[in-house]
């Protein structure tokens, strides 16, 4: 169930950077980082809500509103980076270098993946990089890209350290430090505000957390947080199924590469 999980995260954030892509470069990044936390938010607080939790200490809400920090502001770098055009640099780089930060962590943690879990961890990084074009434009997204990759590792390990016994809350009260975190930015032009489907359509995100948190408890940090982050699959075939893109031969050996590290990262 936990590898199940992971990858249903997976598809919901790459939905959201797909469709945030798009809506970065029709409204100002901010406005869609803001509005998409806030409707997260209303989200992650009816499934707390619906799902009964055991004992909601104050260290787990505290790991929550940690991981939101990671969260608002890998979303501000991500959609900034993709404002501008730069989607084959701040994906692969937020994507690939927020992988290897988080391993890194889960094995600091405790973490100790099997053989096999380490070849489709190892096999995963260049799947990643590759699906994404590699990193083939001017390098402009370098700096976006790293800063979102650390909110991006922030936001898994810190999530991942809230106990099981709180539920859904720690990904509540994540919502509400991002939105805290992200207010400055998007209050500075109130009428950029005025978006109401972006809080449908970036609710997304705060969906992957809550099936990426099922799935951290359900198996080791490092495996979990690999297969949730092979999100950028999905904006490339979306891309091609309704933008008629067109892959290239790199692209097409990354799918190849990540459909395998799902499989060794399933089994081990």
């Amino acid at each position: 169930m936990g590898p199940l999980l992971a990858l249903a995260s997976a598809v919901c954030y790459g939905i959201v950077d797909f469709t945030g892509g798009l809506l970065s470069r029709r409204a100002h990044f901010a406005a869609v980082t803001f509005l998409g936390q806030v409707g997260g938010l209303l989200l992650a607080t009816s499934a707390a809500l619906f799902l009964s939790a055991d004992a909601v200490r104050p260290v787990d809400l505290l790991w929550g509103a940690l991981s939101g920090v990671g969260s608002g502001a890998a979303m501000h770098f991500l959609n900034r980076g993709l404002s501008h055009g730069a989607m084959s640099v701040v994906v692969p780089v937020s994507a690939v270098t927020g992988v290897g930060l988080s391993v890194v962590c889960g094995v600091l943690l405790g973490d100790r993946p099997t053989a096999v879990a380490w070849l489709g961890i190892v096999l995963s990084v260049p799947a990643l990089w590759m699906v994404c074009g590699g990193g083939t434009d001017d390098g402009a997204g370098v700096p976006d890209g790293l800063l979102a990759s650390a909110g991006v590792a922030l936001q898994y390990i810190a999530l991942a350290q809230a106990g099981a016994a709180g539920g859904l809350w720690p990904v509540a009260a994540g919502r509400v430090a991002a939105v805290l975190v992200l207010l400055p930015a998007a209050a500075r032009n109130p009428r950029r505000l005025r978006l109401p489907p972006v809080r449908a359509v970036q609710a997304g995100a705060a969906l992957g957390l809550i099936l990426y948190l099922l799935a951290a408890q359900r198996q080791l940090l490092a495996v979990a947080v690999v297969l949730a982050s092979l999100y950028p699959a999905l904006p490339v075939i979306l891309g091609l199924a309704l933008l008629h893109e067109r892959l290239s031969r790199k692209q097409v050996v990354g799918l190849a590469g990540a459909g395998v590290a799902t499989v060794l990262l399933s089994l081990g």
